[in-house]
């Protein structure tokens, strides 16, 4: 992806869709084929006679063609020196006899590991855990990635939390699958909601808006010393989510970039 600003509030546009500004714009949606469908159809279709349509077309389609076709493209990948991500309905032999091997199912949550602001902060989580000594509150967990990462990379314990119910579903499911129940806690909630957990890292793979933020809130769930990491920050915001990092009393002591993304380490002063 690269950055396209525009009059909207985007972080980004792709270059893909960018291509598609000038072209006639068409919309598809899916309805269950139920009588709640065939009514909100009905309703769709007597509205839209309101607009200038060219066309209009109405098609019965299997979940089985589209719901579960991204899978082909999700392959197991090392996203770090030690960190390997593998669908959990792939299989996969270890190259290297130090790898840490997550097996995930992204579900419909965020998070394969694919995208460089999860591997950004899998790096950051690689360097900076100290094994059987930290505590790792993983903030909008998503998948529950970052949070199964940070348990096979030695964490002593973790609390993943996201504000999605199907995010945490997913992310419970995830941890079950490695076997990590007794390290890992995944709850809904954010840290506006009255959390009490002293972590000594925390990650937040979000977006810039939001950890510029959270990073007024972070104190209060970090022990001295502790370690903030976030992502989800386009390069060029960086100086912006700098600043408000420093401005909220902390130390930065690492960037890492990837593509048009950076993620920030910082620890209090």
């Amino acid at each position: 992806l690269i950055n396209k600003k525009n009059s909207y509030d985007w972080d980004y546009l792709s270059e893909e869709v960018m291509s598609l500004k000038d072209r006639p714009v068409s919309a598809t949606f899916y309805l269950e084929d139920d009588p709640t469908g065939i009514d909100q159809l009905d309703q769709i279709l007597e509205e839209l006679e309101v607009l200038s349509i060219e066309k209009v077309e109405v098609a019965s389609v299997s979940d089985d063609l589209w719901m579960d076709n991204w899978k082909k493209y999700f392959k197991p990948a090392k996203i770090t020196k030690r960190i390997v991500v593998k669908p959990s309905w792939e299989t996969y032999a270890k190259i290297e006899e130090d790898e840490l091997v997550i097996d995930i199912d992204p579900g419909m949550a965020f998070g394969t590991g694919t995208h460089s602001t999860t591997s950004l902060c899998m790096k950051l989580l690689e360097r900076y855990i100290e094994k059987d000594k930290d505590i790792v509150l993983d903030v909008g967990t998503g998948s529950g990635i970052l949070s199964i990462g940070a348990a096979l990379l030695g964490a002593k314990d973790v609390l993943g939390i996201d504000i999605d119910p199907k995010a945490v579903a997913t992310a419970k499911g995830n941890v079950a699958e490695n076997h990590l129940d007794s390290i890992i806690h995944i709850q809904e909630g954010d840290l506006a909601t009255g959390l009490t957990y002293q972590a000594t890292i925390i990650v937040a793979n979000l977006m810039a808006d939001l950890v510029i933020k959270l990073s007024k809130d972070v104190a209060s769930q970090l022990s001295e010393r502790g370690v903030f990491i976030s992502s989800g920050i386009l390069i060029e915001q960086r100086d912006t989510v700098l600043t408000a990092i420093q401005d909220a009393g902390f130390q930065i002591i690492s960037t890492e970039e990837e593509g048009d993304w950076c993620a920030i380490a910082a620890r209090m002063g």
